[in-house]
């Protein structure tokens, strides 16, 4: 399938106005707090959208400056995104820009020549806009991520954290790089019903009610992929995997609503270790 890409509309949502600009522009990593100026609502959703951020950082999950997590503004058809071109350490709660789900970006700070990644419009607008149920969405170009959207098989059910997955995961087909309007109806339809999707030959994506839960996914995702590509290099002879009625039970007991809402109790824990981190670190603090 071969997608029809508007590269001029990318480069006008990352505001890009040719090599000699970026030499000259406005890429501070300093932005004033803008607390007083949104509702308590949308500025708790920013501060949870920065904390995230940085836990993808900490947890080796970030790519550069490329990437892409977003929260839907409470009560709102629009939604927070990174600017693009800041390190996900530098991210704060006053730096996120918000756009709507056509593509405008409604705010951002005064003064900044920074844009917005297109391939994150596109993928996150589609699945904001066609899932209610989806607060949250985290894409990642993890190098244990990428390695099993590259394996015909999928991710396997070789450990508990993968097991969760068995029934519970969906599958996108390569479209070349996510800039184009086409590509949208593929995403959510493969997406289906699920919360947790390999796009393969690029990366892995999660979505959540919240921010919390959205992480916690992404983080046992992470995890069963590179416990994957660890066990693999023994050989594919070399592994073994549980019964099938042993991995749909595990599947069903880590379900969401099974036990509780996976994410919730952990996030205070996190939040506390970006507080940890944030107080000997020279990068900007996350919820300013």
């Amino acid at each position: 399938m071969t997608n029809t890409i508007d590269l001029d509309a990318a480069r006008a949502l990352a505001n890009y106005q040719g090599d000699d600009a970026v030499r000259t522009a406005n890429y501070s990593a300093d932005f004033p707090s803008i607390r007083a100026e949104v509702s308590p609502e949308e500025w708790q959703a920013r501060v949870d959208l920065a904390a995230c951020y940085r836990l993808v950082d900490l947890y080796g999950m970030s790519d550069l400056t490329y990437n892409h997590i977003t929260v839907r503004v409470p009560g709102t058809d629009t939604f927070l995104i990174n600017l693009y071109g800041l390190l996900y350490k530098e991210v704060t709660a006053s730096s996120l820009a918000k756009v709507d789900l056509d593509g405008n970006v409604v705010w951002k700070p005064e003064g900044t020549d920074y844009g917005v990644n297109a391939a994150g419009y596109v993928i996150h607008s589609a699945i904001h806009a066609a899932r209610d149920d989806i607060g949250a969405v985290i894409h990642t170009h993890s190098l244990a991520g990428m390695a099993v959207a590259a394996m015909k098989s999928g991710l396997l059910p070789l450990s508990q954290h993968s097991m969760r997955f068995s029934g519970h995961l969906a599958y996108h087909d390569y479209e070349g790089p996510a800039l184009s309007e086409q590509e949208k109806k593929t995403l959510v339809a493969d997406l289906g019903e699920h919360r947790a999707m390999i796009l393969r030959n690029h990366g892995l994506l999660v979505g959540g009610p919240t921010i919390a839960e959205a992480f916690n996914l992404l983080y046992q995702l992470e995890i069963s992929c590179r416990a994957q590509v660890s066990a693999l290099a023994a050989g594919q002879d070399a592994v073994q995997q549980p019964a099938p009625e042993v991995i749909e039970l595990t599947a069903h007991i880590f379900a969401p609503g099974t036990i509780r809402r996976y994410g919730l109790l952990e996030w205070p824990a996190m939040l506390r270790r970006v507080e940890a981190e944030s107080k000997n670190s020279p990068y900007p603090y996350y919820a300013s």
